[in-house]
């Protein structure tokens, strides 16, 4: 059997950078001289090429990045046997839940990564983050990929991208999948949870959709929201979709202008989903008068969806153009196991 190869794009983020030996001020690293910086790459069994763009701090990415990415796998995948997306820790999973989206039956590794500490720095934790995310992007079993699907690797556990939510600014564990296993923990060995990874049909072919809607806002309640605030946000212009991050099991108020407004913003084609605002667990809105008021004013369940993969998810469908039956149908299912099924 061959050596895999690996494309290693880098887009920006900490990990990209190292402190300039003159001035003491992190700079940019060229990627370009890898093998250079990190020797011990070379006895990686993997053919790996990189790809580096002018860095884009993450508080910057936009769906331009997305699209560029979903476009540069679409153009090299039958070059290469897996994927590393090198990308800033604040909006990884956004782009990352995103990119689950755009590629349809994938059928090779894309793995995302990044590091909380500059890769420069003697105890950053982007060299491991990197080796071990090359390794996992060239994994094969029998001829075939172990991990088929769009991931995110940090700190020692590798997770289903669209699963995954920053949830620290300064630990190392910076990321976690609070509804969903890790498909791999990282110790001595590399320990692939087989049963919790995705394989497409084996029959269908590899495409990429990168038609995407920006028309879309994220729309968390609060004690003691208004109403004029809260119609303002779901009468934003152009909005077509809206994220409602809910309490608990996806309750909120029941007060007849809040029902109202999200009556009359269904009513204008605008598609509301229901996320909660909790870490873990999920929407039920069959639980309590709260959540079934919703459910009656046409708001849909996001189950126990990520805001960021469902608010991926939303622009993507939106792209596409689907009817307003076929949005709901979607949103409310599983298409890329970004959900759980009951």
């Amino acid at each position: 059997m061959g050596r895999s190869s690996v494309l290693l794009i880098y887009t920006g983020g900490t990990i990209g950078m190292k402190t300039d030996p003159v001035t003491g001020t992190l700079v940019p690293f060229d990627f370009n001289g890898i093998y250079d910086e990190f020797p011990s790459l070379r006895r990686l069994d993997v053919d790996l090429e990189v790809l580096p763009f002018e860095p884009i701090d993450s508080s910057n990415v936009a769906p331009e990045l997305w699209v560029r990415l979903a476009d540069i796998i679409r153009e090299n995948y039958e070059r290469y046997d897996g994927f590393v997306v090198l990308h800033g820790t604040d909006t990884m999973s956004y782009s990352s839940s995103a990119l689950s989206f755009m590629l349809e039956n994938l059928g090779k590794p894309v793995v995302f990564t990044g590091s909380q500490i500059p890769i420069g720095v003697l105890r950053t934790d982007g060299r491991e983050n990197l080796i071990t995310a090359i390794e996992i992007a060239a994994a094969k079993e029998e001829g075939r990929a172990i991990v088929p699907e769009v991931s995110l690797y940090f700190q020692n556990r590798l997770f289903r991208a669209n699963r995954t939510k920053k949830h620290s600014a300064e630990e190392l564990s910076a990321f976690a999948s609070h509804n969903y296993p890790a498909l791999a923990d990282v110790g001595v060995g590399i320990h692939y949870r087989y049963g919790a990874i995705c394989r497409c049909d084996a029959g269908k072919t590899f495409s990429v959709n990168t038609a995407v809607s920006q028309d879309v806002a994220v729309v968390k309640i609060f004690p003691g929201m208004t109403e004029p605030v809260f119609r303002a946000m779901l009468s934003a212009e152009g909005v077509r979709g809206v994220v409602l991050e809910t309490y608990g099991a996806g309750n909120a108020p029941t007060f007849g202008w809040f029902i109202g407004a999200l009556e009359e913003a269904i009513s204008r084609g605008v598609h509301v989903l229901n996320v909660t605002q909790c870490v873990s667990g999920s929407v039920n809105m069959d639980i309590y008068e709260t959540g079934r008021r919703l459910q009656e004013a046409g708001v849909i369940s996001g189950r126990d969806i990520t805001t960021e993969a469902a608010l991926a998810k939303m622009m993507c469908l939106l792209g596409r153009g689907c009817g307003t039956a076929e949005f709901v149908e979607l949103m409310r299912h599983s298409v890329r196991g970004e959900m759980t099924e009951e």
